[in-house]
């Protein structure tokens, strides 16, 4: 990649994943200047294939991007703060039903282009041992998986208590080895074709899928490594591990589908999602695996429809890393014991996709703020932007876990707003209380620039 030269960046970030990237495209937008440091390839991670920006590693999926949904929430206000990242992502979106997927190549490249195009941001491969000291200030957004110098920095400097958990990661499938005459197109509680391949099992087809799973043989941890999952995103193996109906009740839930051979519902349903846009290959949903790769063809082939799938990619697993970032940070995302340096991505507590671009924006903004010696307030607790925010910065959780955005993180409704409404109308105000909050706190934000710049400016 091409890089801009800039004399002496002010902000330096550490990882071009989605916090890193979002951070240095809003940063850069803002008209402040920025050295991107991204350690591949000359340092590789164990689950990354490529040396590009924002490389999507577990899945293509971004998740719900419906209103009333937490995650439908969280894009909805990204989109309204301009976040270039969920641009580009609805730029080169795939057919996912009501989810955001995008192809990941595609989606890539053009994060890739961007960067290149502002001339703002400097783009420098190289793995950092420790935050430069050429910056005034350094964002760490190096993912969950951070190379062991980095790691091994933030423990002696600023955490002696870094914690772990596995990752898993889904299969890939060659769409031409699919077995049509068994899989069907739907999407749940929707008529006619949708935008999901279905494996329907019956009972018995599913007892001996679920017994051979039960059975069958696992990558070990090695010795330093404590098997501690993300809730999640759990192995479909150790899912399966918490009774015999516990897949068909969650990832191979069977609710809203029916098999056109038969016009009744499924005992089980495994569900596949397009990868890419081409549409030669297609993930399974809910497969995040730690299996051998000899097991893994085997038991996945027990799947109907799936007796002579092709594996574009198995499924594996890896170690990610994160702080105890609710001990470790302020409300703005910086240390408190390092107020130059801050924390974004997965590597501070927050879990998925979305939710990693949530808080490389929200680390722009503060840090932005710094840099022009004005005062940021953070979003309303009533916002998505907010939960997430006060989750890694302010969680009495013991011990601290990382957590996608879900409804649990969000204040009670005001009594005026709860009225007797199921939990779809409850989750309807809460989104609709959220976005006009955050409406809100943008104007305030805006009228709050304009005079401070002593600019003629319209909210």
């Amino acid at each position: 990649m091409k890089n801009s030269m800039l004399d002496k960046p002010s902000v330096a970030i550490i990882g071009a994943g989605l916090a890193g990237s979002e951070a240095a495209l809003v940063l850069g937008r803002m008209g402040i200047e920025v050295e991107l440091f991204e350690a591949r390839p000359l340092w590789q991670s164990p689950a990354h294939t490529t040396d590009l920006p924002a490389e999507l590693v577990c899945s293509n999926s971004f998740k719900s991007q419906e209103l009333p949904s937490a995650h439908g929430l969280l894009k909805a206000e990204l989109m309204l703060l301009g976040s270039p990242l969920l641009e580009a992502a609805k730029e080169v979106c795939v057919p996912a039903g009501s989810a955001l997927a995008v192809d990941r190549e595609e989606f890539s490249r053009k994060i890739a282009r961007k960067l290149q195009q502002e001339p703002l941001i400097r783009y420098t491969q190289k793995e950092l041992g420790a935050p430069p000291t050429s910056c005034r200030y350094c964002l760490i957004a190096a993912g969950p998986l951070a190379s062991e110098k980095l790691t091994t920095w933030i423990s002696s400097t600023v955490s002696s208590s870094a914690l772990h958990f596995y990752d898993a990661i889904a299969p890939i499938i060659a769409t031409d080895s699919i077995d049509r005459s068994i899989v069907f197109s739907a999407s749940r509680w929707e008529d006619g074709e949708g935008d999901y391949l279905n494996c329907p099992f019956n009972e018995e087809e599913y007892r001996v899928f679920y017994d051979a799973l039960r059975g069958a043989d696992q990558v070990s941890a090695r010795a330093f490594e404590h098997a501690r999952f993300f809730e999640a995103c759990l192995p479909v193996e150790v899912a399966a591990q918490r009774g015999y109906e516990a897949l068909a009740f969650g990832p191979l839930r069977p609710v809203g589908l029916f098999d056109p051979r038969t016009g009744k519902r499924p005992f089980a349903v495994c569900q596949l999602r397009k990868e890419n846009n081409a549409g030669d290959s297609y993930n399974m949903v809910g497969f995040q695996t730690r299996l051998t790769i000899p097991e893994q063809t085997r038991v996945f082939r027990l799947i109907p429809g799936l007796e002579h799938a092709e594996f574009l990619r198995f499924g594996s697993i890896h170690r990610n890393t994160y702080l105890d970032s609710p001990r470790l940070l302020a409300g703005d995302l910086s240390f408190k014991v390092r107020p130059d340096l801050f924390l974004a991505g997965q590597i501070c507590g927050n879990e998925g996709y979305t939710e990693s671009i949530a808080t490389g924006h929200l680390a722009a903004r503060f840090i932005a703020a710094r840099v022009r010696g004005d005062v940021f307030s953070p979003p309303p607790p009533e916002t998505a932007l907010g939960c997430i925010l006060r989750h890694v910065t302010e969680s009495v959780d013991s011990p601290f876990t990382p957590t996608n955005i879900h409804f649990g993180l969000f204040p009670p409704l005001d009594q005026v707003f709860r009225g007797r409404g199921g939990k779809a109308e409850k989750k309807q105000r809460q989104c609709d209380r959220a976005l006009e909050s955050l409406r809100n706190w943008i104007g305030l934000a805006e009228e709050d620039s304009c005079t401070a710049s002593n600019l003629d400016c319209t909210v």
